[in-house]
């Protein structure tokens, strides 16, 4: 996607307002005998969570606004349905301070099933309408890595899916953690191969979380899937490490589909 660079920073105020904005909205939608003990309300966990996001693509992200509509920039059309795609996501964080035995157990398939399409919209919406832009970018790549963290915990709390699943969740860090050290150690940092393959797995990964997920989905299938569908995605990763530490040539991967 195209950059945008400028002298006005992302305002921190979206971050708290969608904050605050997500929590009113949860705390109305979950009915009060359905809450959890816990030390934590579940729309203050989603509140925090997305105002957390927020914050996090903004603090270092430039942008240039046109004088006529400053604010086109943060909320234009595109990034609109990225950002409600990462409020549906901190909706389903909300969930990992609420018993599975209750009567809204649909809620996190539903809302990480919706932001699922949504990530399919979006980049479709900023190509038609022209605004590919480095937020777009950067709100994709955290609500994508955030979704890939808190659905699995909710099912992995819930007994929808078994832990084994969490280490997909934590393949990118460890594989960033890699690159990271290597770069410490001065060793060199190889590009990794021009592929579509982990995307179309990503997306597999998703439907499969979704479906996990859905209450009415047997949970002995899920278990026995898991392995199988987890085997490519980790896969994937340790070719993309072997790739960028230079012990496998990237020109064995480039244009692999």
């Amino acid at each position: 996607m195209a950059e945008q660079h400028g002298d006005s920073a992302v305002p921190v105020e979206l971050s708290v307002v969608g904050g605050f904005l997500l929590a009113a909205i949860v705390g109305v939608l979950f009915p009060p005998d359905a809450m959890t003990h816990w030390l934590f309300h579940p729309a203050v966990v989603a509140g925090c969570c997305w105002a957390g996001q927020l914050w996090y693509v903004g603090r270092k992200l430039s942008v240039s606004p046109t004088p006529a509509n400053p604010w086109r920039a943060v909320l234009g059309i595109a990034n609109t349905v990225t950002l409600l795609r990462g409020g549906l996501y901190a909706v389903v964080a909300g969930f990992l301070v609420v018993p599975a035995t209750i009567e809204l157990a649909w809620v996190p398939a539903a809302c990480y099933g919706a932001g699922v399409v949504l990530d399919k919209l979006d980049g479709t919406v900023a190509r038609t309408v022209g605004e590919q832009t480095q937020l777009g970018t950067r709100l994709d790549m955290a609500f994508d890595t955030f979704g890939f963290v808190v659905a699995p915990l909710v099912a992995v709390l819930w007994g929808q899916l078994p832990v084994l699943y969490l280490s997909l969740s934590a393949a990118r860090y460890v594989y960033l953690g890699g690159i990271r050290w290597r770069r410490y150690r001065d060793r060199p940092v190889y590009e990794r191969p021009d592929s579509n393959l982990g995307k179309y797995l990503a997306g597999v990964q998703m439907v499969f979380i979704t479906a996990a997920l859905v209450p009415a989905v047997p949970t002995g299938l899920v278990f026995t899937l898991t392995p199988v569908v987890l085997a490519p995605s980790l896969a994937v990763f340790l070719r993309d490490f072997l790739v960028a530490s230079g012990r496998l040539p990237r020109e064995w991967f480039d244009g692999q589909r």
